[in-house]
């Protein structure tokens, strides 16, 4: 009896809280010590009492764990979630968050399944090849599927070349050189203007890039453009479109500089 005498009128102790919230004291402990959940009063024995209001306080740190929270944002945030407002503003941003793990999951599981498809297709196990499939499902790149009919002399050149930054400007060059090529077709713009000849230095800039200067990669680099060809119909048949404007070019690119790179000069008429 002198215990509950002991306890003033409006307040309630730790075991009383756990209680009424459906929690373990160990738990109201824990969040007193991280400075999350004070008790309103200590009695004179070092009992710690608890409010009502401590109590909807409680509520709410249950309610913002149970959306995701962290501790600390949950301690961060007590200071601003007096207001209705405060709530929404803390609850999108939270909603914010939870999204973007879910878009993270998401492309990883897109990846997963895609990359499992790779693999069956390969049919053996190129645990390299895989990484370089991995890398680029990361960075989103569309063209992915490519990689796998690499043989490992261009693999072993662009991981040499290439990092993930420099890989990405690699195919931002690639796509633009051949939205280029199509719209000048379109245009009608000629192989020997400035552009068609712009156009053909940075198609071949392209290529040394990809290559390191290495002229025997040339003849690999077609042979895989073929193969390409035959797996993908219309890649096959952009790519004939493009050619169409680009080797004339670079034909006569080639022309204006007295130099094949396929081996032995270019005689001029």
């Amino acid at each position: 009896m002198e215990k509950h005498r002991a306890i003033p009128h409006g307040y309630m102790t730790v075991g009383g809280l756990a209680k009424k919230m459906g929690i373990t004291v160990r738990a109201i402990q824990y969040y007193d010590k991280e400075g999350i959940l004070s008790p309103s009063r200590v009695s004179e024995g070092g009992r710690r009492l608890y409010t009502d209001k401590d109590m909807v306080k409680l509520h709410q740190i249950l309610s913002l764990k149970h959306l995701g929270f962290s501790l600390d944002e949950i301690k961060r945030r007590f200071i601003s979630l007096d207001t209705p407002d405060d709530m929404v503003n803390a609850l999108s941003e939270q909603e914010a968050n939870i999204q973007n793990e879910i878009d993270v999951l998401m492309e990883s599981l897109k990846a997963i399944r895609a990359l499992k498809m790779e693999v069956a297709q390969i049919q053996s196990v190129d645990f390299k090849k895989y990484a370089d499939i991995i890398a680029n499902l990361k960075m989103k790149n569309e063209m992915y599927w490519m990689i796998k009919h690499f043989d490992d002399d261009i693999l072993d050149c662009m991981r040499s070349q290439f990092d993930k930054e420099s890989g990405l400007a690699l195919m931002d060059t690639f796509k633009r050189i051949n939205n280029m090529a199509i719209q000048y077709i379109e245009e009608g713009v000629l192989l020997e203007s400035d552009q068609g000849q712009e156009l053909a230095n940075a198609y071949w800039g392209m290529v040394m890039e990809v290559t390191g200067g290495d002229m025997s990669l040339l003849p690999k680099l077609v042979e895989h453009a073929e193969r390409m060809g035959a797996l993908n119909f219309e890649w096959k048949k952009q790519q004939e479109t493009i050619d169409a404007f680009i080797q004339p070019a670079l034909y006569a690119y080639f022309t204006k500089l007295g130099y094949n790179p396929f081996g032995g000069d270019i005689k001029h008429d």
